[in-house]
């Protein structure tokens, strides 16, 4: 009978082992467990929740926070779908909530345009200070706040004056005897006058015959009362201020000019400008002064235009972006942007970038070649262009969102192709890029002899690159390229028609895409074009140094058709391929 027993406790405990492991094996959605707490777990519409202490928390549907118990909030994965993964697209009202403002950086563009910012001001000549002409106490406020708006010769304020009544005795007595002594009754109202009275109110003390106790304090201009000294029952002395006025339908607009931009600069052009306040707006004026000194602590020099304020939509202290048209070339020598601006981490410090082609706001995390402090302003040597509009306020909190949202950031930097350079060998291989500009604008006009002629200054400047300058993975990797582009250009000199010279042209420029990518050249900016119709909807890429499309593989019979992959800006290291979320080493490559 023990055995039995003894005997039946053996089969209950293997059959509860065999169960517990056949459940372990056929269990339903035991990896769904987990996948909660996987930073790549997102719900079908895109959006994620995490926790704002606890950014590693990424779950699929709202909830709290495994850790601290915190409410999730939501993160929107809009800008992990953007072709640029260094963009970081959020709501406006995202953007109203974090106070971002953006500014252009001024200087020359592209099209030989000098862009200035500033603000508008009051016209100081506009200013007016309404003051106490003779000693007395306020009975009478009609002008209780600032900002009300007042015309010339209304009424301000009463004062109840001893010396305004001893002057109003002393013209009714020298009325009574202005026959006899016209002399004492005109000295009299030259009194009154010289305290500002008008005629109307001497008039009136005449015609009654009595002193009046209190006398009017009239607006000597209309406008807009920006500062109230008084209060009723206040008591003020000759000179005081009572109020300042200053008339808003004329205006300055304010600007500042760098050293380089003054010779750019005359009295009378003509300016537009925009400001912030009021999208899609152009407004026009004239400069009339340009500021002899220079300020020492931001070195640059005040301009000033004149504008008439009609509707009165431009207010004081509005921020503006002007544009004026120079015949000047594009250069980044000079560009400055606020010290709010820039997350500084050393040498190469991060900016954002506002991105105008994206519908939602967009903003893209730039490294920048920062230079000295001038005061509230950073000199940047590279990675800006002018025109480009930067985040100046709010930097931090684009940054805190790019990071909550898992995108690449200040502390989550990209992985990049770039290879540091002597500056001799980039200028080396620029001259490289420049003939290779001669072969591909030969090749958009059809033209085969300057085409083969152009070929003949490639192969000059790629002689001379000097790989000594190079070591390393660096003097390998430009040997590869170097026989790549004397292999392809070596065939297009052989080519017997214009199709097929364009077909070693494409390998060509994939080599000159990678040598600009790895290395860098010193263009401001030059522009990565794919065309997907080349070669039988194959698709083939170039590089251009200007920003509209002119297709080297068509010529004039499709010469529009195109697009602008990448930019590559002067200085400015080119991302691996993929998103912060992605394995570069996946993406497919040509």
């Amino acid at each position: 009978m023990k055995k039995i027993f003894e005997n039946k406790f053996l089969l209950i405990a293997i059959t509860l082992v065999i169960g517990g492991i056949l459940g372990w094996i056929i269990k339903p959605g035991s990896s769904a467990d987990h996948e909660d707490h996987n930073p790549s777990a997102e719900t079908a519409d895109g959006t994620i929740w995490t926790c704002s202490m606890h950014p590693q928390i990424r779950l699929g549907e709202p909830g709290d926070c495994p850790i601290c118990g915190m409410d999730l909030i939501e993160v929107s994965k809009v800008s992990s779908s953007s072709s640029n993964p260094l963009a970081h697209k959020m709501t406006p009202e995202a953007v109203a909530l974090a106070q971002i403002h953006t500014t252009k950086i001024g200087g020359v563009n592209e099209s030989g345009e000098l862009f200035l910012t500033g603000k508008i001001q009051a016209d100081e000549r506009e200013n007016a200070s309404v003051t106490s002409k003779f000693p007395g106490r306020i009975e009478k406020l009609f002008v209780s706040f600032t900002g009300e708006q007042v015309k010339a010769g209304q009424r301000l304020a009463t004062l109840y004056s001893p010396e305004m009544l001893t002057a109003q005795r002393e013209l009714l007595e020298a009325a009574k005897t202005k026959n006899e002594f016209p002399e004492l009754y005109q000295a009299s109202k030259e009194k009154l006058r010289l305290w500002k009275l008008t005629e109307s109110q001497i008039s009136e003390i005449e015609q009654i015959g009595k002193v009046k106790d209190q006398i009017d304090i009239l607006a000597d201009q209309a406008g807009v009362v920006i500062q109230r000294n008084v209060s009723v029952g206040d008591y003020v002395n000759t000179g005081t201020v009572l109020f300042k006025v200053v008339n808003l339908s004329k205006l300055w607009v304010l600007l500042d000019a760098y050293e380089s931009d003054l010779s750019l600069l005359n009295l009378g052009n003509e300016i537009s400008f925009n400001v912030a306040g009021l999208e899609g707006e152009e407004f026009k004026a004239k400069i009339t002064y340009i500021d002899p000194v220079m300020n020492p602590n931001t070195r640059t020099a005040s301009v000033r235009a004149e504008i008439n304020n009609l509707g009165q939509k431009l207010k004081p202290e509005m921020f503006v972006t002007a544009r004026i048209k120079t015949n000047a070339k594009a250069s980044s020598e000079g560009i400055s942007v606020p010290r709010t601006s820039i997350l500084w981490s050393g040498k190469r410090s991060v900016v954002y970038v506002k991105d105008p082609s994206s519908e939602m706001p967009a903003f893209e995390m730039r490294e920048v070649t920062i230079g000295p402090r001038m005061g509230e302003m950073y000199l940047v040597k590279s990675g800006l262009q002018v025109g480009e509009e930067i985040v100046t306020n709010g930097v931090f909190a684009i940054d805190a969102a790019a990071q909550l949202a898992g995108n690449y950031s200040m502390m989550k930097r990209p992985k990049t192709k770039s290879i540091e350079v002597s500056d001799e060998f980039r200028k080396q291989i620029t001259k490289l890029a420049d003939a290779y500009f001669q072969v591909k604008n030969a090749l958009v006009k059809d033209n085969v002899q300057e085409s083969k002629k152009s070929l003949v200054g490639f192969n000059e400047s790629l002689s001379v690159v000097d790989m000594k300058l190079l070591s390393g993975s660096g003097h390998d990797l430009w040997m590869e390229m170097w026989n790549a582009m004397k292999d392809a250009s070596s065939k297009m000199e052989k080519s017997s028609n214009i199709e097929e010279e364009r077909i070693h042209f494409s390998m060509l420029s994939l080599h000159i895409l990678e040598m600009t990518e790895t290395f860098g050249i010193n263009k401001e900016v030059v522009y990565k074009d794919f065309c997907p119709m080349a070669f039988g909807d194959q698709g083939a890429f170039w590089l251009s140094e200007e920003k509209d499309i002119l297709n080297p593989y068509f010529g004039a019979s499709m010469i529009s058709c195109g697009e602008v992959k990448e930019t590559y800006r002067k200085g400015q290291l080119v991302v691996e391929k993929g998103g912060p979320n992605q394995n570069p080493a996946a993406e497919h490559k040509h």
